[in-house]
């Protein structure tokens, strides 16, 4: 066997093939998995409006409406039953988490009372932060009922009413952001129809 030379043109084909067949693999995975990706986003998209929102019958991501907020875009997502309002899930974020970006579903009955609320999507440290979600505890159950014209979307270290989770005031804060954001824009659409 006959011992190739280490030349510039050499390496530079080998590169080029490594780079090639890493790059053609990448794209190859990406376009087999985009599709179940979106689809499963959807899912919990819709399964999180059917948890904020009394029982609907039209289907609330057909009638979606947006509007840009501090530097983002709010999702409202309308709840019908028949042709009578029973309620507006809301797609909100706060950038405020410890860990970063936190993005929350908050349903609003007609009258902008609270019927409940579900984390999208967070970073938060596990075992703390992460208990904003049902399925680690009932934290968020506090919101539910409430409307924000009586109930201060605060922690209550800042003279709110939301009792903040232990050892994680940060991530209350910004759980709270995200819920004052939604129902703030809410009011303002509604009063302004």
């Amino acid at each position: 066997m006959s011992k190739k030379d280490s030349n510039l043109k050499n390496m530079f084909i080998a590169l080029l093939v490594i780079t090639f067949v890493a790059s053609a693999s990448l794209g190859g995975i990406y376009e087999l998995t985009k599709e179940p990706i979106a689809a499963a986003k959807l899912e919990k998209k819709n399964n999180a409006i059917r948890q904020v929102i009394p029982e609907f019958d039209n289907s609330p991501t057909d009638n979606v409406y947006k509007e840009a907020i501090d530097g983002d875009t709010l999702y409202f997502y309308p709840g019908m039953k028949g042709e009578e309002p029973v309620g507006t899930a809301v797609e909100t974020f706060t950038n405020l988490g410890f860990s970063g970006e936190i993005k929350v579903m908050v349903g609003f009955l007609p009258d902008g009372t609270i019927n409940d609320v579900a984390v999208l999507e967070h970073e938060e440290t596990p075992g703390l932060g992460d208990k904003m979600e049902r399925k680690k505890s009932d934290w968020s159950v506090q919101f539910q009922g409430k409307n924000p014209e009586t109930f201060l979307l605060s922690v209550k270290k800042d003279g709110g009413d939301v009792d903040a989770i232990t050892a994680s005031t940060i991530s209350s804060r910004a759980f709270c952001d995200a819920v004052a954001r939604a129902y703030d824009t809410f009011k303002r659409i509604n009063d302004n129809k």
